[in-house]
């Protein structure tokens, strides 16, 4: 299985390193020809008004719409999450999203830079803690009733599930860790 990393901005070698060592074969997806050849798509962290601007000027965002609507499989993580959010509360006004998972985020809801901060909490199906970083992180304000939540810090939703949509608000390729990516990967296999 190609699993596409959208490579535009943001953390995406770090992705694809995590996913090359579960033995997935990751590619760095930047034109919409890039895109046709993959099975399932990771949206990484990075500057999500940015990435929204670059999905437009690559030529990605109506096909990569398209895809997703046709059931692609994505994992979005921080940035990833706000583009794929129902609604971000305090987005910019010609930011869009794709609507791919019933949630509302607010960017940065966690703070500032200096307000980020790492984390271990339970997930769902996983054998022991999760280590999250949470870099600006978003935080889910909604959650809609076809949503699985899967870890949660405190109360706030920071891992969630709707269809073949897997969203976080932390960065998993930043902590050592792929069972994250390696339950993407079952759930992307799975469809």
């Amino acid at each position: 299985m190609k699993v596409g990393v959208l490579a535009l901005q943001g953390a995406f070698a770090r992705h694809c390193e995590v996913l090359t060592a579960l033995g997935a074969a990751p590619m760095e997806v930047r034109t919409p020809v890039d895109l046709e050849a993959v099975d399932a798509m990771v949206m990484p962290g990075g500057e999500s008004t940015t990435m929204s601007m670059l999905l437009d000027s690559s030529g990605l965002r109506t096909p990569l719409a398209g895809r997703m609507a046709d059931g692609l499989p994505v994992l979005g993580t921080c940035a990833g999450m706000i583009l794929l959010a129902v609604r971000v509360t305090d987005g910019r006004p010609d930011q869009r999203s794709f609507a791919a998972i019933d949630i509302d985020v607010r960017r940065n809801g966690y703070g500032r830079q200096v307000d980020s901060f790492e984390d271990e909490f339970p997930v769902a199906g996983l054998d022991g803690p999760f280590h999250g970083v949470f870099i600006r992180a978003p935080v889910v304000e909604r959650v809609g009733p076809t949503v699985e939540v899967l870890a949660r810090v405190d109360t706030i939703p920071v891992l969630c599930r709707e269809g073949s949509v897997l969203v976080s608000s932390f960065h998993p390729e930043m902590s050592g860790d792929g069972r994250i990516h390696e339950r993407f990967l079952d759930l992307a296999f799975s469809v």
